[in-house]
């Protein structure tokens, strides 16, 4: 999939279980869950960290890990 823009991507702490990925598009918006954003949303695998999929296919298309 091609991505017209690349956003920003940060790993929040989920209580005490693990990380979450988090996503933007601009500099200036919330942050929001991964899952909020279907268009790049991966389903994730047994034992990673919530997101990491989706973390891995969007680093390979240019987003920016802040």
């Amino acid at each position: 999939m091609s991505l017209p823009n690349q956003g920003q991507m940060t790993w929040k702490p989920d209580g005490t279980m693990g990380r979450v990925l988090y996503l933007r598009m601009k500099p200036h918006e919330q942050w929001r869950c991964y899952k909020e954003f279907p268009q790049y949303f991966i389903p994730d695998s047994p034992g990673n960290s919530q997101g990491y999929n989706t973390f891995v296919s969007l680093l390979r298309q240019q987003w920016k890990v802040m």
